[in-house]
C-alpha cells in the first residue's frame, strides 16, 4: 500500500497523467475521425469497383454462351461427324475427304471469332486430332509447338473435360486457357479461348498504380501476373460483393466475381494507398494534427526520460547487477544533476568495499579448498602398499626373481607417479600409463583372471585430468570384479562429446554394482564412507567437485558389468 502511495505521489506519475490528460482525449477524437474517414472511401470505392467486375463478368459469361451455342450448333449442322466416329480403315477416301473438309469449315469459323485462340476435333477410334487455330496465330513460330501441347493435353484429361459442364481453366503449353469440350458419339469437339484475351478491356480500368486485374482458378490462384503474386503473401479467397484488405500490411484492397458458366474467377486488386489519396484535404490536415500531438507527447516523454529516468535505471540497473554477484560493474560518470552525481558516486564506493571483502573471503576459501585437495591425494598413495609387499615375498619364497624384477620395476613407476603426483592434473597418457604399471601388479596377483585394453585416441593424449582419478576407478573395479572362478577384462576408453567435453569410460565385465548402490551413486547421495566402503569413488568425486566447481560429472551403470563415464569439461581447463 505504501509503495503504491509513493507512486502516485511522484514526480513521473504526475507528469505522464497531465500530459495524457490534455493529449489523450485529442488523439482518440483524431483517430476515431481518421478511421471512419477511411472506412467510408474504402466502402465506396469497394462499391463501385464490385459493380464493374460483375458488369464485366457477365460480359465474359454471354461471350461464353454464345461460343456454346457455336461449338452445339456445330454438332447439330455437320453430318460429316458420322464419317469421323467411324474406323478410317473402314472408308479410307471418305474419311480422309471429310475429315479435310471439316478442318477448312472451323478454320473459317475461326476467323469470325477473333476471341476464339483454337478449336479441335478429336476421334478416340482413330486417335486423330483436327486442329484449327484462330487466323491471327497462324504465321506464329510455336504453332506447331501448341498443337503438340494441345495433343498432349488432350490425350491426357479427355475423359475428365468431356464430363466437365462448365469452361473449365487449362494450363496448356506455359499458357492459361478456358475450354469448352462436348462429347459427341465418339468425338470430342472443343474450344479454347486465351485467358489473356478476356482481360483486354478491362485494361481500360483505372486501378492505379500497382493494382491488377486477374482471373483465377478454383483454387485460388492467379492464371496471369504470377511473379506479381509471388512473396506478395495476397490472398485471392474472396466472398462475392464484399470486399477484403489482403497483402503485406494489408495494402490491397480485393473484390471479385465468379462466373456462372466456368471455373474462372475475376479479381480487382486496388492498392489501399491509391484509395486513401482520394481523401479530402481535411482528412489529411487531421494527419498531421495527430502527428504533430504525437510529438509532443514523445517531446514530453524524452525530457521526462532524460532528467529523471534514465539516472533511476541506471542505479537501478547497477543495483540489480550487484544482487546477481556481478561487483564489477559501476555506474559510468556522464552529466546529470548533483542529486544524481552524488548517488553515483556513493554507490560505486560502496560497491567497491564490497567486492573487496567477496575478494578476501573467497581467497580464504579457495585456500581451504586447496589444504583439503592435497589431503584426498595423500589419502589415496599408501593404499595398497602391503599387499604389494606381500606378492614380492612370495615371489622371492619361490626364486622367481625375474618376475620379481618385473614387479619390482613397476612399483618403482607407480610409487614415483604417487609420490609426484602433486599438480592438480596430470597428461591423460601419464595417467594411463600409470594405470598401466598398477594392472600389471595386479595380475601377479591374479594370475589368469585379469584382462586390460585402453583405448586413447591421439588427440587426447595431452588432455589434463586429476592424477590417480581413473586408477581409483580401475582398483575398485578389481577389488569388486575380480572372481577367480572366471575372467575378468577392463576396458578404458576416452573420446571427445559433440558439445567439445572430455568421456572416460571405465568398464569391467564383473558382476556390477550391487543395486543398492548404484542408486546411491546415481542420485549423488553417497556418504562419506566410515569403514573404508567405496572410498575411493567417494575420494574422486569430492576432487572433481573441488577442482571443477561442480561442472565434471560422474555417471554410474550396469551394463554387463559396472560401467563408470567420467565427463570433463573440455573448454575449461581447471
Amino acid at each position: 500500500m505504501r509503495r503504491n502511495k509513493t507512486i502516485v505521489h511522484s514526480i513521473r506519475f504526475k507528469l505522464i497523467v497531465g500530459l495524457l490528460l490534455i493529449v489523450l482525449p485529442i488523439l482518440i477524437y483524431l483517430t476515431y475521425n481518421n478511421k471512419y474517414s477511411i472506412q467510408v472511401v474504402r466502402n465506396q470505392v469497394a462499391s463501385a469497383s464490385v459493380s464493374t467486375v460483375t458488369l464485366y463478368m457477365n460480359i465474359v459469361d454471354n461471350m461464353l454462351q454464345a461460343a456454346d451455342s457455336y461449338i452445339l450448333r456445330l454438332i447439330n449442322e455437320q453430318d460429316g461427324f458420322l464419317q469421323l466416329e467411324k474406323a478410317s480403315a473402314e472408308q479410307t477416301d471418305s474419311y480422309v475427304l471429310e475429315r479435310i473438309r471439316i478442318g477448312q469449315k472451323l478454320r473459317e469459323d475461326m476467323q469470325y471469332y477473333s476471341a476464339h485462340e483454337f478449336m479441335f476435333i478429336y476421334s478416340t477410334v482413330n486417335d486423330e486430332l483436327i486442329f484449327a487455330p484462330n487466323a491471327r496465330i497462324t504465321g506464329n513460330e510455336n504453332l506447331r509447338e501448341l498443337q503438340n501441347a494441345v495433343e498432349g493435353y488432350v490425350r491426357t484429361d479427355l475423359v475428365k473435360m468431356g464430363k466437365e459442364l462448365k469452361w473449365i481453366d487449362a494450363n496448356i503449353g506455359g499458357r492459361s486457357f478456358v475450354m469448352r469440350v462436348i462429347k459427341s458419339g465418339r468425338l470430342y469437339i472443343g474450344l479454347a479461348i486465351d485467358v489473356n484475351q478476356l482481360l483486354g478491356p478491362l485494361n481500360l480500368l483505372n486501378l492505379g498504380e500497382g493494382g491488377k486485374a486477374v482471373f483465377t482458378n478454383t483454387l485460388h490462384k492467379p492464371l496471369q501476373e504470377t511473379v506479381f503474386f509471388e512473396g506478395r503473401e495476397i490472398d485471392l479467397v474472396f466472398d462475392e460483393d464484399e470486399y477484403k484488405l489482403t497483402g503485406e500490411q494489408e495494402q490491397y484492397l480485393l473484390v471479385g466475381k465468379s462466373s456462372n458458366l466456368s471455373t474462372l474467377r475475376l479479381i480487382a486488386l486496388i492498392p489501399d494507398d491509391v484509395i486513401l489519396e482520394q481523401l479530402p484535404y481535411l482528412l489529411r490536415i487531421t494527419y498531421v494534427l495527430v502527428g504533430i500531438s504525437s510529438l509532443i507527447v514523445a517531446a514530453a516523454f524524452y525530457a521526462l526520460r532524460r532528467v529523471v529516468l534514465l539516472p533511476i535505471r541506471r542505479i537501478m540497473f547497477a543495483m540489480r547487477m550487484a544482487r546477481e554477484g556481478v561487483l564489477e560493474h559501476r555506474i559510468p560518470r556522464y552529466r546529470t544533476s548533483s542529486e544524481f552525481e552524488s548517488m553515483n558516486e556513493s554507490f560505486n564506493a560502496m560497491v567497491s568495499q564490497i567486492q573487496q571483502l567477496k575478494i578476501d573471503v573467497y581467497e580464504e576459501q579457495l585456500a581451504k579448498q586447496q589444504v583439503e585437495f592435497r589431503q584426498l591425494q595423500l589419502q589415496i598413495n599408501p593404499h595398497f602398499f602391503l599387499n604389494s609387499l606381500n606378492i614380492v615375498f612370495y615371489l622371492a619364497m619361490d626364486k622367481k626373481f625375474i618376475l620379481i624384477q618385473e614387479l619390482s620395476l613397476a612399483l618403482i613407476h607407480y610409487f614415483r607417479f604417487v609420490f609426484q603426483s602433486g599438480a592438480d592434473t596430470v597428461a591423460l597418457q601419464n595417467e594411463i600409463r600409470h594405470v598401466d604399471n598398477y594392472v600389471r601388479i595386479q595380475c601377479f596377483r591374479f594370475p589368469g583372471n585379469l584382462t586390460y585394453e585402453a583405448v586413447i585416441p591421439e588427440t587426447l593424449q595431452t588432455v589434463g585430468v586429476p592424477p590417480l582419478m581413473i586408477q581409483t576407478f580401475v582398483e575398485n573395479a578389481i577389488k569388486y570384479a575380480i572372481d577367480t572362478d572366471r575372467q575378468t577384462h577392463i576396458r578404458i576408453e576416452a573420446c571427445t562429446l559433440t558439445t567439445g567435453d572430455i568421456s572416460i569410460v571405465i568398464q569391467d565385465t564383473g558382476p556390477g554394482f550391487p543395486e543398492d548402490i548404484l542408486e546411491s551413486l546415481q542420485a549423488g547421495v553417497l556418504k562419506v564412507p566410515d569403514q573404508g566402503e567405496r572410498i575411493g569413488i567417494w575420494n574422486v568425486q569430492r576432487r572433481l567437485e573441488l577442482l571443477y566447481q561442480g561442472k565434471a560429472q560422474v555417471k554410474f551403470e550396469n551394463d554387463n558389468g559396472a560401467r563408470i563415464e567420467v565427463i570433463l569439461p573440455g573448454k575449461e581447463t581447471p
